[in-house]
């Protein structure tokens, strides 16, 4: 079951403007890299279901959360389908995101009050998500269908839209800018956060330091202090 409830999860993203995106097979690696976020400045973290018996590791993940991380809020990306969901927010999960948009997840996520992010890549999806209840919708493979230009040209004809642009999100203040200037609501951040080389080198103080920078750098694209 949840801890946070749907709009405290939707209000976090948007204040915050980060979601570090991830995927482990280690349950201590995964553990090291929530401490390491949280302690970054970050509340915020998805966990993607991609490995074989990553469902376990989220879980083992989920309960050290609640206890060691009490302010992190987790959630699950790569979902698919509305069983893997419900699995996931069994687990704990506090919001959902997929690669594509799922009429089934968004009923269930909407049963649940569990905040879902589907992957849109056109004018129609995002408006197919938005009617089955989403609030803040993924663009994904962000730099893959149009970049900022394309949040600049959704935005004009439906400022009301929500959008976190993920894959290819590049963290540097010029790819920030970009992205926070056409009007996104939050970018997710992969392997340009959660670095390789820190977790094989298991320098966790790096990706806190990696987290607070980017947030620093989202506040200044943002003016705010």
């Amino acid at each position: 079951m949840a801890k946070f409830t749907r709009l405290e999860v939707l209000n976090t993203m948007i204040e915050t403007g980060l979601v570090p995106v991830f995927y482990h097979a280690d349950a201590q690696v995964a553990k090291s890299v929530a401490k390491a976020i949280a302690a970054g400045g970050c509340r915020l973290l998805e966990f993607t279901n991609r490995g074989d018996f990553a469902p376990e590791v989220f879980k083992e993940l989920s309960l050290y959360c609640r206890k060691e991380v009490p302010q992190m809020i987790l959630g699950v990306g790569s979902i698919l389908d509305a069983p893997t969901a419900a699995l996931y927010v069994a687990y704990g999960a506090n919001f959902v995101v997929g690669p594509v948009l799922n009429a089934e997840v968004a009923r269930f996520c909407n049963r649940r009050k569990i905040s879902y992010s589907p992957g849109c890549g056109s004018a129609s999806e995002i408006s197919a998500a938005e009617e089955l209840g989403v609030e803040i919708v993924k663009v994904f493979p962000g730099d893959s269908v149009g970049g900022p230009n394309f949040v600049k040209a959704i935005l004009g004809p439906c400022p009301w839209t929500r959008i976190m642009p993920t894959g290819g999100v590049q963290a540097t203040r010029e790819g920030l800018s970009a992205w926070f200037k056409a009007g996104v609501a939050a970018v997710g951040i992969g392997g340009d956060l959660i670095k390789k080389e820190y977790l094989d080198a298991s320098n966790y103080d790096a990706l806190s330091a990696r987290t607070a920078e980017i947030l620093a750098l989202i506040r200044e694209v943002r003016g705010k202090s």
